[in-house]
């Protein structure tokens, strides 16, 4: 059997060691495998043939069967063409070429037959193609060549001669060449359980159908075994780790945490926040590791429930732990829990890249006694010189700001890992949650704590600065505070973007009677700290920030948000920023300030934050709008999407199914060792070595 997947490209009939270079540098295709796996990313029918009067300009594509009448030039310097006025017997139209018209000239005859391929547009009020697919007539048969394939080529691959026609040469040429059929990649009975096409006719059809429906069932074949194996591999090391990986048990719910439940408590616990701590209280009394992620919009009271579950693990005798990405965050959780934890008798302790000397040395030394019993750290709490003298959980906040081997870190300061807790308030779609976070259980807070008024969110135009100044003033002047967010620090030449540097200076002249903070990334951060902290203890009423403030930032005080450039920002980023407000008991307001002539899909963008304050909505159509490798947390993951058909986005179903499909696998066959799956393993093993280990999610 032919080793494709070894066999270079070069020795393809018709490359060579000049274009496998191209092919190699520019599409990542070194071997004959490569090529087979470069799909078309579109389909045109050529079997129909149109008349001239049948012509629209908002037709896609179309094929026309005639001759040219003759050729001339027009216009003059960069707007000259080339004119070829074309016949179909009936009527007369004209072809138009902006460049390479020797080539035209050179090689297309008058009044012979051609057929000319191309999309339709109107120029000086006439129909006309530019640019057409030109081929003798003779050469093509229409009613074989059915749906035709489409390739991507890059700039550069253009200009050395290459187009979508070569590339699908050089396909047709490899099936030609191709002795034997492509190893089927899952079982027989898989195939027929799922009425799915057999590998090589899938991966034919895909480029050459010669009908539609046929692309479409090649196409689900294709995408079903991307997807299915992510989701075998994710589960197959879940399952291995759960079986193999034991945890401390916390039998007891003890004396402090009832006593904080009882007499401490701030506020009721929603139903929500009650059935995520069951499910976790489960979890760390199984004598299995706890590895959960918790999904819960801004103000849910994630911060809550972790502090709980740290008295649970006190009262078992062990300590706890949470990690948060910035030094302002970290500080903030410090003070949430000792506010919440008033008199009560457990010690928590910040460890930041600030604290140095001495106190430094008294919570190291705290840590290896016990008598720190919760620590609130940045990076800093990975570093080798901390240790603990029994650590049970860990909690990490908003995860996506840390990368594997950072998160993993920490489960190592422990014979017996810790139980681990994940946080996270940017919400994820189900279809992406269960790709990247597949092998963690899920918990999700779907309620806000009572007393809190949804945030009315508002679109204006940057046309009617006024208004929004007067409405700004207007809940300052009743006791509250202001953010203004901006896009950029200092101004751009080439972007015309509100920015926060001259911005500071305008709005102290239109707010003279407020005192203003700034904060952005480049300054110093014991400056950006000085600035945050004037802000929060109420000495400043209006903050002018960047993004910097996207995550951590609780000033329930705070009532209005005004988000300038707001068409810059992804609906993720939006819904973050928003979630700044509405921490207090008053009406919060978030306006999204946006200059007139805004894309299609930035208005809907902009729409949808005006409609809902649902985050996990906000983040399925973010997913849907933007697709799953923009989404802030996938390049931390340990997940690279590198799926060359699945779209998360749009093949929800297909995910579940895939995901069902590998629950099925492995509820059959749990020791990997039935025959009739050997080729799944065997598929599975091969893909972890050359593509992507799926089992480093974490």
């Amino acid at each position: 059997m032919q080793d494709l997947k070894h066999t270079d490209i070069t020795y393809l009939p018709g490359i060579g060691p000049k274009r496998a270079k191209v092919l190699g540098d520019e599409l990542g295709i070194h071997t004959w495998h490569d090529l087979l796996y470069y799909f078309p990313y579109k389909h045109i029918d050529r079997s129909r043939v149109y008349m001239i009067s049948e012509l629209t300009s908002d037709m896609p594509f179309v094929q026309l069967k005639g001759q040219f009448l003759s050729f001339e030039e027009q216009g003059v310097g960069r707007k000259k063409r080339l004119v070829g006025h074309f016949t179909d017997g009936r009527q007369v139209m004209d072809m138009v070429w902006f460049n390479g018209t020797r080539y035209i000239t050179s090689n297309i005859k008058l009044h012979e037959d051609y057929i000319i391929f191309g999309r339709p547009s109107v120029f000086n009020g006439h129909i006309n193609i530019s640019h057409p697919d030109v081929d003798p007539a003779d050469t093509l048969v229409l009613s074989k060549m059915s749906m035709q394939p489409y390739y991507s080529v890059t700039e550069k691959m253009k200009k050395r001669g290459f187009s979508s026609r070569t590339i699908e040469h050089f396909t047709s040429t490899l099936f030609l060449q191709m002795r034997d059929n492509v190893q089927e990649t899952l079982p027989q009975y898989l195939l027929d359980r799922l009425h799915l096409m057999p590998l090589d006719t899938a991966l034919r059809s895909i480029h050459y159908p010669s009908t539609a429906d046929e692309l479409s069932h090649a196409t689900m074949r294709l995408k079903f075994e991307e997807l299915f194996y992510i989701q075998l591999s994710i589960l197959s090391y879940s399952r291995e780790r759960s079986a193999n990986r034991q945890g401390h048990r916390f039998p007891v719910v003890g004396n402090l945490f009832n006593t904080f439940y009882n007499s401490y408590l701030p506020f009721p616990l929603t139903g929500a926040q009650k059935r995520v701590i069951r499910e976790m209280r489960i979890d760390m009394g199984s004598g299995r590791q706890m590895n959960r992620l918790l999904q819960g919009d801004v103000g849910s009271g994630k911060t809550l429930v972790a502090l709980m579950l740290m008295l649970i693990a006190i009262d078992n005798g062990y300590q706890a732990c949470i990690m948060a990405p910035t030094e302002i965050l970290a500080e903030q959780h410090l003070d949430t829990f000792r506010s919440f934890l008033k008199d009560m008798p457990v010690r928590v302790e910040l460890l930041t890249g600030v604290v140095k000397g001495r106190r430094r040395k008294a919570i190291l030394e705290g840590l290896v006694s016990g008598e720190v019993q919760i620590l609130v750290g940045t990076h800093a709490v990975i570093e080798d010189n901390v240790e603990f003298r029994n650590l049970g959980l860990v909690v990490i906040d908003e995860q996506h700001r840390f990368g594997v081997a950072q998160r993993a870190r920490l489960w190592r300061k422990n014979v017996v890992p810790p139980h681990v807790l994940v946080m996270t308030a940017t919400p994820i779609p189900r279809t992406l949650a269960m790709t990247l976070y597949g092998d963690l259980d899920v918990s999700v807070i779907d309620e806000l704590p009572p007393g809190r008024k949804p945030i009315k969110t508002l679109h204006i135009y940057d046309n009617r600065p006024e208004e929004l100044y007067r409405g700004v003033r207007q809940e300052i002047n009743a006791g509250r505070q202001a953010y203004f967010v901006y896009p950029l620090v200092k101004e751009s030449e080439k972007i015309d973007l509100k920015n926060v540097v001259a911005e500071y200076e305008h709005l102290q002249k239109v707010f003279p009677e407020y005192r203003i903070s700034m904060v952005h990334g480049q300054m110093k951060p014991a400056d950006k700290d000085a600035e945050m902290q004037r802000f929060v203890s109420g000495e400043t009423q209006i903050l002018v920030a960047t993004t910097v403030i996207e995550v951590g930032v609780n000033v329930p005080n705070a009532s209005v948000m005004v988000i300038q450039n707001a068409e810059r920002f992804g609906l993720s980023q939006l819904h973050q920023l928003r979630g700044r407000v509405g921490r207090g008991a008053k009406q919060s307001y978030c306006i999204l300030v946006t200059d007139y002539e805004l894309s299609k899909d930035t208005r809907r963008r902009i729409q949808i934050m005006t409609e809902t304050n649902d985050g996990f909505e906000i983040a399925e159509e973010d997913l849907k709008l933007r697709g799953p490798g923009d989404l802030e947390g996938t390049q931390q993951s340990g997940v690279a999407f590198d799926m060359k058909l699945a779209n998360l986005a749009r093949d929800g179903q297909l995910v579940q199914l895939a995901r069902d499909t590998a629950e099925f696998v492995l509820d059959q066959d749990p020791q990997h060792d039935r025959p009739m799956n050997d080729i799944l393993w065997n598929q599975l093993k091969e893909l972890r070595r050359e593509d992507e280990d799926w089992s480093s999610i974490s």
